[in-house]
């Protein structure tokens, strides 16, 4: 027997106490300054702004894949500017700090800009270790490989930050 499969509900055009209605119904201003918040482009906070209404969260997510395949090296540049590199708590070891530091800085020294990665698919135990090792794998890429995967990189944390922004948009202090 093959497995179901989901179907997508649309989204009432009335339906504006769900997030995604939230955001469609948002002035563009509005909107264009959540969407900012995924992605630090403000050409694809634009664009993702214009495409509005989004039937369902796929069509949400295909449209910023879609708008993040088109971004040129100044926009991801744009995007990167807005960036924090991914640290520890507070609590953590003075000694891992120091390493998450000195991978950092060596990563910002060879290719320029702050490292990214997504790391919505680790617990929080293993993040740190994810970004160790994603830093000394990434330090041997050449640049264009580099920019490629941080393009990627990119398009994976928007769409983590717009499943968020879309489930959180429904609380009193939401973006909306």
């Amino acid at each position: 027997m093959p497995a179901p499969v989901a179907v997508p509900v649309p989204v009432p055009p009335g339906d504006h106490a769900t997030g995604l209605g939230r955001l469609n119904a948002a002035p563009r201003a509005a909107a264009e300054a959540a969407l900012l918040e995924c992605c630090g482009s403000r050409r694809w906070a634009q664009r993702m702004a214009a495409h509005r209404p989004f039937p369902d969260l796929g069509a949400l997510l295909a449209a910023s894949d879609e708008a993040g395949y088109d971004l040129c090296p100044t926009d991801i540049a744009e995007a990167l500017a807005g960036e924090c590199a991914p640290c520890l708590r507070h609590d953590a070891p003075r000694a891992a700090h120091l390493a998450l530091r000195a991978a950092h800085a060596a990563y910002e020294s060879r290719f320029g800009h702050v490292f990214v990665i997504s790391l919505d698919a680790f617990r929080p135990s293993q993040q740190v270790d994810q970004v160790l090792a994603g830093i000394r794998t990434r330090l041997a890429h050449d640049p264009d490989e580099e920019r490629a995967v941080t393009a990627e990189e990119m398009r994976r944390l928007a769409r983590g930050r717009i499943i968020e922004l879309v489930t959180d948009a429904g609380r009193d202090d939401g973006p909306f």
